[in-house]
């Protein structure tokens, strides 16, 4: 019985109505062994049994023992009663604050499925009853993304498609990777993927003879088959290294200056700022060699290599989440515009290549099936990393994107579809935060940090538990995700709960607009198909299309490469920028007057780094990954995840000099600390990292030794008790979680027991 997930479709193999594994979906040339953890997912203790509401709210009130938040005991309700109480606490909150008083998070990666989307059947049911305080943009890439629209005039730079894999490995001669190519993160795409390709482009693109050069603190950021020369400068120091790259062109004549005259704005400004006519200071090889840790004639000689090859650049995700995230980005699309090779085949750059499956894939038109989120009366929202402020400076002023706005106040917050304690930076600070509002609800299949910090917790299906559709943009298949097993204890759809919460303010037919959930499968297929038919696409039926399990489109058999059109006519073709130009400066961006982002790409001291004066206190910088063996914290509980621990613990890298100077050896436990809180994990030693950086994958759950206790030291290793919540700039407001210093020491004494996969005390009513 087929079904997809995010890290790939597969077949569910269901043994007398249990589900016993997941097969790989047979056209998968790549498949994730992720897979193996589905089971273990489905059938563990902590799923959530029964709707369940915490005691400290449920006695006194909305608002009560707040800081009960993540340490109080539950009390199971009825599902009449639950969603009683939940109509209620919203009526009161819209009565009281407006409906700006409710922030509708739910943020995540919640299902593949392409109805059941928890966060779109949220703003369905809140937008029909006045409205909500929303977000925009997102973790993953927020920075570049507000960035590249501002000068590239489209989110598509950072989100794909870009030039597509087979340009790359036709055409290039040399691929420049700023963050590597990691495999572990093209594992998974929104929506799910009937194949994983990036594995096999990077082969033969090897096998043509294509060059690498990973610039990154860690070696193994590419697969080790790419051979790729490893360059490892000082974490956030990416922009200088690339203003020094620029420099070296344009002072060696080995620019573009056609290219630069034809398809840019801005160069003289953001030239007379390299050459250091503004501040004395040329942004030379010399100059950032002491910023990156860098001999300067290496620098030199990769500039001059760039310009004499068919060149292209990938530029990660991660960069981009670091304080001044925006400049990294800009740097390289001014790099990139200085080489002249934008809109070639094969040259230019990509961003988000080692990001995410299916960025630079073969490209397709083929409509995907969707819901429609409805509309949302309220006008207020915030940049989606915000949330801490949100929640801590009610009423204050912020600047995002050029508009002055103000945060308000938010009293109920409703969230299904993700975890924020896995996701947002600085836990402390959140879970301060998280005392604000007088309610929480939560709509979740598992017990992780979230739900245990809510105080109303519905429990709701997984994938497998229910009928749906998967799909990606990024992927040529469209997958029937059938039901394979039975509900499990209490759960519901979404869909099923909010039409509930509709039914009790009379809003029932919008939210539903009459159909049920299968009819709603049916009728969003039948809606694309009829699209797909006017872009020449022939899909069958939905009956059809469900009994067979999948459809696969055909992908375009000619290679893409992002901004050809433009390249061959920029005034035809011109961009939606001011100028219609690539803006190297932006006059738009400069009249904003950000001291934290002006107008052209510059370089500027992080927050925390090594090369700053806080390193003497906390020497190692903290790099946060994707994992390899879950997707960020799903399936932590999963026997891939499992076996990856280390005496139960989340493990952490770190260089072999670092290590010995502190006297720790493979599978120590090990205390990681800094200002803002401390967590506990096992020991790699490695000499696939530089020295002075540590690794540790995001997603481990939340395990406070003391719950709901601010401060409390985390024993499962979860990072972002330590990352620091920052905005990247006022431009965009994006996550700052790889600008994070820390020191770590060998832990002395017995570890604190893992709670984290227990479910929370129920107390008898």
């Amino acid at each position: 019985m087929l079904n997809s997930s995010h890290w790939g479709a597969f077949e569910a193999v269901v043994v007398e109505g249990r589900m016993i594994a997941a097969r790989p979906f047979v056209k998968d040339p790549d498949p994730s062994p992720i897979l193996r953890s589905i089971p273990d997912g489905l059938y563990h203790p902590t799923r959530v049994a029964q709707p369940a509401v915490r005691v400290g709210w449920l006695e006194g009130g909305p608002g009560a023992t707040r800081e009960g938040r993540g340490a109080d005991r539950y009390v199971s309700v009825s599902w009449e009663h639950a969603l009683d109480l939940i109509a209620n606490e919203i009526k009161r909150v819209i009565c009281e604050r407006a409906n700006q008083g409710i922030f509708a998070g739910s943020y995540g990666w919640g299902s593949a499925g392409r109805f059941h989307h928890a966060r779109t059947h949220l703003q369905r049911f809140l937008g029909g009853i006045g409205g909500f305080t929303g977000s925009c943009d997102t973790y993953s890439n927020a920075a570049g993304a507000v960035l590249v629209k501002n000068i590239l005039g489209t989110a598509r730079a950072m989100n794909g498609p870009g030039t597509s894999w087979k340009s790359i490995a036709d055409h290039a001669n040399l691929v420049v990777m700023f963050g590597g190519v990691p495999i572990r993160n093209t594992q998974v795409t929104p929506g799910g993927m009937g194949e994983h390709t990036t594995r096999n482009w990077l082969k033969r693109a090897a096998a043509a003879g294509v060059e690498f050069c990973n610039i990154s603190p860690m070696r193994d950021d590419t697969p080790s088959f790419l051979k790729a020369e490893w360059i490892a400068p000082r974490p956030n120091s990416d922009t200088a290294l690339m203003l020094a790259l620029t420099h070296t062109l344009i002072t060696e004549g080995l620019h573009d200056a056609d290219f630069l005259g034809r398809y840019c704005t801005g160069f003289s400004e953001f030239r007379d700022y390299l050459l250091g006519k503004a501040d004395g200071v040329a942004k030379s090889a010399d100059w950032a060699a002491g910023l990156c840790d860098l001999a300067a004639h290496k620098i030199r000689e990769l500039a001059r290599r760039m310009a004499g090859s068919r060149t292209f650049l990938i530029v990660n995700w991660s960069l981009q989440r670091s304080d001044h995230g925006e400049q990294p980005i800009w740097a390289a699309i001014a790099l990139a515009a200085t080489l002249g090779q934008m809109g070639l085949p094969g040259g230019g750059l990509g961003f988000g290549y080692g990001s995410m499956e299916g960025v630079a894939g073969l490209p397709h038109d083929a409509p995907l099936p969707t819901l429609p989120p409805g509309r949302n009366p309220i006008r207020s929202y915030i940049p989606v990393a915000r949330i801490a402020d949100l929640l801590l400076r009610p009423g204050e002023p912020f600047q995002y994107n050029g508009e002055n706005l103000i945060y308000p106040d938010i009293d109920l917050i409703y969230w299904c579809g993700g975890n924020p304690f896995h996701h947002h930076q600085d836990l402390n600070r959140l879970i301060h935060a998280w005392r604000r509002p007088s309610t929480i609800i939560v709509h979740d299949p598992w017990w992780t940090a979230t739900a245990r910090h809510a105080d109303i917790v519905l429990p709701s299906t997984t994938t497998l538990e229910r009928d749906d559709i998967g799909a990606s943009a990024r992927d040529r298949f469209i997958v029937a995700m059938k039901r394979a097993v039975p509900r499990i204890g209490g759960a519901r759809d979404d869909f099923e709960i909010f039409g509930e919460l509709a039914a009790r303010f009379g809003t029932r037919d919008l939210f539903s607009e009459g159909r049920s959930a299968s009819e709603w499968v049916r009728h969003i297929y039948e809606v694309a198909r009829d699209l797909a038919e006017r872009r020449g696409f022939s899909w069958p039926d939905f009956d059809e299309f469900w009994e067979r399990g999948y459809l696969e489109n055909q992908g375009s058999s000619k290679a893409q490469v992002f901004f050809e059109e433009f390249r061959k006519d920029p005034d035809r073709h011109r961009l939606n920028t001011p100028s219609g130009r690539i803006e190297i400066f932006s006059r738009k961006i400069a009249g904003y007057r950000y001291e934290d982002c002006p107008g052209h790409p510059v370089w500027m001291e992080p927050a925390e780094w090594l090369g700053g004066d806080l390193a003497a206190k906390y020497p190692l910088h903290l790099l946060t990954t994707q994992p390899s063996t879950r997707l960020h914290g799903q399936l932590d509980m999963g026997c891939l995840s499992k076996e990856s621990k280390i005496a139960n613990r989340e493990p952490m890298r770190i260089n072999r000099r670092d290590a010995e100077a502190r006297g720790i050896r493979n599978g120590d436990i090990v205390k990681v600390f800094n200002d803002r809180g401390a967590i506990l994990a096992g020991t790699i030693v490695t000499d696939e990292i530089r020295a002075g950086v540590i690794q540790i994958s995001t997603g481990a759950w939340y395990n406070p030794v003391e719950p709901g206790q601010v401060g409390s030291l985390d024993g499962h290793g979860n990072p972002n008790v330590l990352t620091l919540d920052k905005g990247t700039s006022r431009l965009a407001q994006g996550p700052s979680a790889q600008t994070t210093l820390v020191q770590v020491e060998k832990y002395i004494g017995k570890p604190p027991p893992m709670t984290a996969f227990e479910p929370p005390v129920m107390q008898s009513r």
